[in-house]
């Protein structure tokens, strides 16, 4: 699926009532099927650009343009049917639900997308993602790493045509961030899926053909 940014503005009201820029984007465009990491600075926009994609976050301005439907122009409701149907999300805050276990989690977000719940697709999702043992725990019961590979698990079982992806490898050892990385490229790969994945690890980066800095096309004006 492509996606295409026009013009997208997004400020932040300061407690002095001061607007702070964060985002100023003319163009940005992703091809259909396309793989891209995103990086730059903390606090830079990253993760508020990935949310307004996604449509969790509204711009002040612009059109936010996935397989040519504006997000932007959506409502609220159809914008959460949008990103439920046809995105997935890998938050770099998990956002599991603490009461459930973590194939329920992964089942929840099939229910979501307003799919049927297949359990053995959910079941295979986080054993490749090394968490077999762990089917029947709860966020508190996993690791920080744990969570995350749930995480990962859940976006990708409804089969989006857009992944996101916010730092997903942060809170892994090194042979589990390959782990996810390949997981994801390999999934979006093979299903022509479009992948926006933000990092600060060089060793992830290094790995994609195309490596965009966000300070390169946003040009907020403080």
């Amino acid at each position: 699926m492509s996606l295409e940014l026009k013009n997208v503005k997004k400020a932040y009201r300061e407690p002095g009532g001061r607007q702070l820029p964060i985002l100023n984007i003319a163009n940005f465009q992703m091809a259909s099927g396309e793989q891209v990491v995103l990086v730059g600075s903390s606090g830079g926009g990253k993760t508020t650009l990935l949310n307004i994609i996604a449509g969790i976050t509204t711009a002040d301005e612009g059109d936010v343009l996935i397989g040519g439907t504006n997000v932007a122009r959506l409502s609220e409701a159809a914008r959460d049917r949008f990103r439920a149907e046809r995105i997935g999300y890998v938050f770099q805050t998990f956002n599991l639900l603490p009461a459930f276990t973590a194939l329920e989690n992964v089942l929840l977000g099939m229910s979501f997308g307003g799919q049927k719940a297949d359990k053995s697709r959910a079941t295979d999702l986080l054993k490749q993602v090394g968490l077999s043992h762990r089917l029947h725990h709860k966020p508190a019961q996993m690791s920080v790493g744990e969570q995350q590979r749930t995480s990962v698990a859940r976006a990708l079982v409804n089969k989006p045509r857009l992944l996101l992806a916010d730092e997903p490898t942060a809170n892994v050892d090194s042979a589990n961030q390959q782990t996810i990385l390949d997981l994801l490229r390999k999934s979006c790969r093979d299903s022509g899926v479009s992948l926006l994945l933000v990092t600060h690890a060089p060793e992830v980066a290094s790995q994609f053909d195309r490596v965009e800095k966000l300070a390169d096309f946003n040009r907020p004006q403080g």
